[in-house]
């Protein structure tokens, strides 16, 4: 074994170090770190802990299945072992529709309530790139626009994902090599969720079909489109409204792409569907005299001015 091998089995997280402080530049601890005790976020908080950013683990219960309460347990007894602290949160999440898209905005509302209670600035989270490449093909599904295929950034507000381009074997060699336990969720066998079919079938097909691993050129591109869409946001937001508030003309003047961009971001969230996007510029264009949107919010015409009222 040569010595910088020899290094490397002495210390599993010597090559992770710059890596992971390259990705962690500028945080201050502590930091809250989502753990549900799978490979991928013990991961996270082994390297967390191991850079000194004092992390906090949150193990979040959505309540869904049995024993999802003894894993909040072994969460807890990993952090004892990293010298971290812990605090398990339990969400509510009723059986229904969209399943997966409630129980993310569930446990992202809990894991914003444990950073504000702890006083950290971000939370980290364990997103791999093969987590990256499921997002965009659920979000072709879903047929969504350029900013949707543009997947996850590695930042954004206090939400941070220090290994978005770490593949998420490289996390579970690592916990192996820490000889940290994780846990296994059976719901990521469930292929009756979209994001686990991907991951067992459509992904593993299109691979093949390929003749190429798809995992890091979907994530490429998703960079790629991502850096191409905040370039496109931030002409929009300073295109319009702008100073002289949301005039219907100067909106209209815009090239559509900027103009439907400048719509999104004016209306917030919940944020506008195509459809609705298209019936703003209707209104704005005089083809229209005013539309209702979702989240109880209506946009009118008004003196040449964009209005928008809620409730």
């Amino acid at each position: 074994m040569s010595e910088s091998a020899a290094a490397v089995a002495a210390d599993p997280l010597e090559p992770w170090r710059r890596r992971f402080a390259d990705a962690t530049r500028d945080l201050e601890p502590p930091a809250v770190v989502a753990c549900s005790g799978g490979a991928d976020s013990v991961a996270l908080l082994a390297l967390a802990a191991d850079a000194g950013l004092a992390p906090f683990a949150v193990h979040v219960d959505h309540g869904l299945r049995d024993g999802s309460r003894a894993e909040a347990e072994h969460v807890r007894r990993l952090t004892s072992r990293l010298g971290s602290r812990f605090q398990a949160a339990r969400v509510s999440v009723a059986p229904g529709p969209n399943l997966e898209a409630r129980a993310r905005d569930a446990r992202y509302a809990a894991l914003e309530r444990a950073r504000v209670d702890v006083g950290a600035g971000v939370v980290l989270v364990g997103h791999t790139a093969d987590d990256q490449a499921e997002t965009v093909l659920l979000n072709v599904l879903r047929g969504a626009a350029a900013s949707g295929l543009a997947g996850m950034s590695v930042r954004h507000g206090t939400v941070v994902r220090p290994l978005l381009d770490v593949r998420r074997a490289d996390t579970r060699a690592l916990c192996d090599a820490l000889e940290l336990p994780v846990i296994d969720d059976p719901m990521n066998e469930d292929r009756a969720f979209r994001r686990v079919a991907i991951r067992h079938d459509v992904l593993p097909y299109l691979s093949a079909l390929a003749e190429r691993d798809l995992v890091p050129v979907l994530a490429r591109q998703a960079d790629i489109l991502r850096t191409d869409s905040e370039f496109l946001d931030d002409l929009a937001a300073r295109a319009w409204p702008g100073s002289e508030g949301p005039r219907a003309a100067s909106l209209v003047a815009l090239p559509t792409p900027l103009a439907r961009r400048a719509v999104r971001q004016w209306l917030g969230a919940p944020p506008p569907t195509m459809a609705e996007v298209g019936r703003v510029l209707a209104v704005a264009a005089g083809r229209a005299r005013a539309t209702e949107l979702a989240g109880a919010r209506a946009v009118r015409r008004s003196a040449g001015i964009l209005l928008l009222s809620v409730g």
